[in-house]
């Protein structure tokens, strides 16, 4: 073996330093767009409601998507810790990142293509970008303890979640903006290439400005290979694990809190929905995430700082956040007026001629049947039910089916399939008038699939008592073969909450400007102490207490003040609470091992995705309700926060240091 360096910032002046630093970062900024529209925003909804169309149902389209990131992930946790070792032996971690920047840049662009029914070809791209995104980042992670000096990482590692924070949602409210203004599917479809070619383009900095990192070689004897070299060493890793124990301690710590963190986050959207909120509030509650996020990674990544003389400022905003927003967001539900704080209404009653909020099935009483319909029984694994289920089957022209309801939304069940035609909407016996087109709403009922699970939002103009009218028109699409309705199920909505988002912003920025006041008045005089002890450690402890605390808040919360402060909150914490923990784990990873050491993080990220949810998932099997299911998400905070409690990272720190030495030496 032979001696050399394992750093690439010793010796360069300071300004190249910096140019290093900022090539490096931008590359959050290049692959934070795939994470936002691929993953969390876009794909998953055209997938289910275009790729996946022509599926048995929308069930069978989750399924199948869940099956690919599964793959994905499973293929990636296979790979990683042998090519970060490989990486590592032949020093070709920049040449890895390039091969799957390239395969996930190429298969994103490639979505472009996806239209109806192309399911496999979008599950094709899918794991294949996956695969590239998650496999890049393992060497774009293994390269920070190289080019960012040990009391720079928290800080250069903040950094980069900020640039993700703003790169990400920008290109999201670009695609969001492409989606609804141009035609049929384009506007996803060329969102898809959006991602491709931003990912690409902006990856071009750390090309350009990083170098490959002058990390210690093996010797390869005769005989051996690069993988069989680098199963030998990685073996003895895992079989020396007691010589990394802190290491392994924070891995463990890690697996756990990161699980918690990662659930939050994936189910913030459906608990919204579940509790009745708009898909404009949840929208721009996501992107406000995105945005907020930026300035507040960038304040923990300077709590660790010894030299930054503000951090008690700092810490006084953070400990203001987590106090003033809870106390402020439930005292705004109770105080303000419901128009303003999104809260919940009472429950629509019955009436003497109308059903009030709630489910009924086509065999209810209260539904009038005029014409030639008959009931049905379908079993339950055709329709990928618990039981069997009722439906109301009219095959002629004109048949009538009446329901009186009292309320404002209800939410039609129906089946679509190559033998059924098409139905007007009658509202009070008037045409309901279709909000997108403003002619009078029919809803088309044909697809080349038989599929159960198709439903159907309807709204009259006010609350009340209604009667909505659906008749068989008789017609069909030039593809059917038939003119068949069916109906399964009516439910009758909840109030349709109603909140000013302009005033809770406002509320929130206030809370803000105050929290910012009173940090620079006090914060020097009640904090100075105890930001003497915020380390890299306890300052990922303090984002745990605040996660738990945002768990605890999540079980209560029943309004969209209290969800857009609880966003906020989740935003001072999340970029910071995950760049910490990557830069808490370089400083104790022998830098002469990187690429192996992130490979194995990076294993322990993607089972981090998958804990949560089946707990979250069984929670509310278990109880009917995501509530629940919320509040047992604390045990992760406290579990993984109490396994964090017992890293000693200046051992962990001294272990990589005595191990990069060793390598030097010999």
């Amino acid at each position: 073996m032979t001696a050399m360096n394992t750093t690439a910032y010793e010796g360069v002046s300071e300004h190249e330093y910096k140019r290093r630093i900022r090539a490096w970062t931008m590359y959050d900024w290049a692959n934070s767009a795939f994470a936002t529209t691929i993953l969390a925003a876009v794909l998953p909804v055209y997938y289910s409601q275009v790729a996946g169309s022509t599926l048995p149902s929308a069930a069978v389209a989750t399924a199948y998507w869940s099956a690919g990131l599964s793959v994905s992930l499973f293929i990636v946790a296979l790979m990683s810790p042998i090519l970060g070792t490989i990486s590592d032996i032949v020093r070709n971690k920049k040449r890895l990142l390039s091969i799957f920047v390239c395969v996930g840049t190429v298969s994103t662009g490639l979505m472009v293509l996806i239209s109806t029914g192309d399911w496999m070809l979008a599950s094709i791209l899918f794991v294949l970008s996956r695969i590239g995104f998650t496999a890049a980042n393992v060497f774009y992670d293994a390269l920070l303890p190289h080019i960012a000096k040990k009391e720079d990482q928290d800080k250069v590692s903040t950094r980069g979640y900020a640039m993700g924070y703003l790169g990400g949602g920008l290109l999201l409210a670009i695609n969001i903006a492409m989606i609804q203004f141009l035609p049929g599917t384009w506007g996803p479809r060329l969102s898809f290439l959006s991602v491709g070619i931003w990912w690409a383009a902006f990856s071009i900095p750390i090309f350009l400005r990083v170098p490959e990192p002058p990390s210690a070689t093996a010797v390869i004897a005769k005989g051996e290979t690069v993988i069989s070299v680098s199963f030998k060493r990685l073996f003895n890793t895992l079989k020396d694990i007691r010589h990394y124990s802190d290491l392994f301690k924070f891995l463990l710590a890690f697996l756990i809190y990161n699980d918690g963190i990662g659930t939050i986050i994936g189910v913030s959207a459906i608990y919204g929905a579940e509790l009745g909120f708009g898909s404009v509030e949840m929208i721009l509650a996501l992107l406000m995430v995105q945005f907020v996020g930026i300035p507040y990674s960038l304040i923990f990544g300077r709590l660790p700082d010894i030299k930054e003389k503000r951090r008690p400022i700092f810490l006084a905003f953070i400990i203001f956040n987590m106090i003033a927003l809870p106390v402020i967001g439930v005292f705004g539900c109770r105080m303000l007026p419901g128009t303003v704080t999104g809260g919940p209404l009472p429950p629509f009653p019955d009436t003497a001629i109308a059903v009030g909020e709630g489910s009924y099935l086509s065999t209810d009483e209260i539904l009038t049947y005029t014409g030639d319909w008959e009931e049905i029984i379908v079993p339950a694994d055709e329709i990928g039910a618990k039981e069997d289920a009722a439906f109301a089957i009219s095959s002629s022209p004109g048949s009538l089916y009446d329901f009186a309801f009292n309320g404002q939304k209800v939410k039609l069940g129906y089946s679509i399939g190559p033998d059924y035609g098409t139905w007007a909407v009658m509202l009070d016996n008037q045409p309901l008038i279709d909000e997108d087109s403003g002619d009078p709403m029919i809803i088309d009922a044909y697809h080349s699939t038989l599929r159960y699970g198709a439903s159907r939002t309807l709204m009259a103009p006010a609350a009340g008592e209604h009667i909505l009218s659906l008749i068989n028109t008789g017609d069909k699409s030039p593809e059917s073969t038939g003119t068949r309705m069916t109906i399964h199920s009516l439910e009758v909505l909840p109030p349709i909450r109603h909140s000013n988002l302009g005033m809770i912003i406002g509320i929130i920025i206030g809370i803000e400007v105050v929290g910012l006041l009173l940090s620079l008045l006090l914060g020097q005089a009640l904090f100075s102490r105890l930001a003497e002890h915020m380390n890299t450690k306890n300052s990922i402890l303090l984002a745990l207490l605040m996660y738990a605390l945002v768990a605890i808040w999540g079980f209560f919360l029943n309004s969209v003040i209290e969800f857009w402060f609880l966003a906020w909150m989740v935003s001072v914490v999340q970029g910071g609470s995950q760049a910490l923990s990557r830069s808490l784990y370089a400083s104790m990873s022998p830098a002469s091992k990187s690429g192996e050491f992130f490979g194995l993080f990076g294993i322990m990220e993607k089972f981090s995705a998958i804990l949560g949810p089946l707990v979250f998932a069984a929670a509310v099997a278990t109880f009917g309700s995501s509530r629940p299911a919320v509040l047992i998400i604390v045990a992760f905070f406290i579990v993984g926060g109490y396994v964090l409690t017992l890293v000693n990272v200046d051992e962990g720190r001294r272990t990589s240091s005595a191990e990069d030495a060793a390598l030097m030496q010999s």
